[in-house]
């Protein structure tokens, strides 16, 4: 079993959706598609969309103050702040900004672009701070606002996307409840998912230029990134299980990144784990990026359906080409 010094449990839970929901039939409006289409392809029938004043700032705070309201844990208790997010407010990063709008005097805060695979990356990330002991109290965000960059023409990858935040609060604990990781990426596959710079040359003097574009929208290989998917996330989990000590029978709960319907029932098919142990909130907020682990973990807990002590095992996977699965039991 993994397990470096002083353990850590998951305390609290928090979630943040924008108040306006786009539904396929509403998105068929402008766009040469349709709800079967999207729904028997995806598995998603809506998702939510920020319109100011909503910005990630907003949605990251308002899931962070919901998870640090379940771990009874004040603001000003808190050592360390991390922030998935491929869609910061500022280009330099927003965590400092959700550090000030909570309050967390005391806490270090910085981004974390790892994409979908975001809140996985984050979660270990965080955690070897805490094994180390040299933070107590972490609050670990997922959040995205993935609407400002999509094609709204590009039905491969507009009607996929939704914004969203999520977020955890990590605490030191006698017992390590983070059971087992693992993680990869491959470069070599970036261009199956991407959101990429396009240069643009501004002249300064006769000799002189610098490069002043822009990031273009989101672009996607939607048949490369499935069958990276079903193929890599079943590998990753299996290779956090081992290092756990656990087999697939040990799972209670099922949850990877919100991405397609399909690509969960597959991972799961291929694991054997049954249709009851896998999570799914796809179909009302679309992909979320490294929003929809969190955020979908909050629906359950607060549902009652999530115990403490169940093992439940998380994995990311996206752009970079990058995944990443974690094994953890809830709560202390």
């Amino acid at each position: 079993m993994q397990n470096w010094g002083t353990g850590l449990a998951i305390t609290g839970s928090g979630s943040a959706a924008p108040g306006v929901s786009l539904s396929n039939a509403e998105l068929s409006q402008w766009l040469e598609t349709s709800d079967e289409w999207i729904s028997t392809r995806t598995g998603i029938q809506a998702r939510r969309l920020a319109s100011a004043p909503e910005s990630l700032v907003t949605l990251a705070t308002a899931a962070a103050q919901q998870a640090l309201a379940m771990a009874n844990l004040d603001p000003t208790e808190l050592d360390l702040i991390v922030l998935a997010t491929s869609t910061p407010d500022d280009l330099f990063g927003s965590a400092c900004q959700v550090q000030a709008a909570l309050g967390a005097k005391q806490a270090v805060a910085f981004d974390m672009t790892a994409a979908c695979s975001g809140f996985v990356f984050g979660l270990v990330t965080a955690a070897q701070f805490m094994r180390m002991g040299v933070y107590r109290n972490v609050l670990l965000i997922g959040a995205d606002v993935l609407s400002r960059w999509v094609d709204w023409r590009d039905r491969r990858t507009c009607i996929l996307f939704g914004d969203g935040a999520g977020a955890v609060v990590l605490q030191a604990h006698e017992a390590d409840q983070l059971l087992g990781f693992a993680l990869q990426s491959d470069g070599s596959q970036n261009s199956c998912l991407n959101l990429a710079y396009q240069g643009q040359e501004t002249p300064l003097t006769a000799e002189i230029s610098v490069d002043q574009g822009r990031f273009t929208p989101i672009t996607m290989n939607g048949q490369e990134v499935y069958r990276f998917a079903v193929r890599r996330v079943p590998e990753i989990i299996e290779k956090a299980l081992f290092h756990a000590g656990l087999t697939t029978a040990d799972i209670d709960w099922l949850l990877l990144h919100q991405a397609n319907q399909r690509i969960l029932d597959a991972v799961a098919q291929r694991l054997s784990v049954p249709a009851e142990k896998v999570i799914s909130n796809l179909a009302q907020f679309g992909n979320t990026s490294a929003a929809s682990i969190p955020l979908a973990l909050d629906a359950e807990v607060r549902q009652n359906r999530i115990q403490v002590g169940d093992c439940i095992a998380i994995a990311g996977f996206g752009a970079g080409l990058s995944w990443g699965a974690a094994l953890f039991r809830w709560g202390r």
